[in-house]
């Protein structure tokens, strides 16, 4: 293990903590007498991706987790949420035990879930992922939302319906 912040080999592990996904250790560097903490992951074996053109490549949780980064940027989501989410793909990805995944099969995966988490975050991704080709198909995609009435995520409130807003209004003119 380097020393981040002096690039020794030699350090000594102060703490271990076994976590829900692995291992956590507070290591010391025995050069510079720094402190800094490593996470371990057990990976069971390794995931390809079958790209649209035919391409194979490794899995990269990190690739995910920035593509949904992204997707929710600046969206009222509660700390860790896209870690959690994150794991969870991760997780039902080794779940089906299958060396070779299609990545359409990530990108259903990230859809469903965005779908419950944040619908704007969904909008977002949907708009990369399944490549709308006109503003027509996006408002087709977000009218589908509107007439399913799915409900809110936990930070988003719901409207009010227009007898409770006229109400309000009414309130306050007086």
């Amino acid at each position: 293990m380097n020393c981040p912040y002096c690039g020794s080999q030699e350090s000594r592990v102060i703490d271990s903590r076994s976590l829900d996904e692995g291992v956590r250790r507070r290591r010391k560097c025995l050069a510079c007498n720094a402190r800094f903490t490593t996470y371990e992951r057990i990976q069971p074996h390794a995931i390809f991706v079958i790209k649209k053109d035919g391409r194979r490549e490794e899995f990269s949780r990190d690739k995910l987790f920035t593509g949904i980064r992204k997707a929710c940027e600046k969206r009222p989501l509660p700390t860790g949420a896209i870690d959690k989410f994150v794991d969870t793909i991760e997780a039902e990805l080794y779940r089906v035990g299958k060396s070779e995944v299609p990545s359409s099969y990530i990108g259903d995966l990230v859809m469903a879930g965005l779908k419950k988490l944040d619908h704007i975050a969904y909008i977002r991704f949907a708009s990369v992922y399944r490549e709308f080709a006109d503003i027509g198909a996006l408002k087709q995609e977000v009218d589908s939302l509107a007439v399913r009435r799915e409900l809110p995520s936990a930070n988003q409130l719901p409207l009010p319906s227009s007898e409770a807003a006229n109400s309000l209004v009414g309130r306050k003119r007086r």
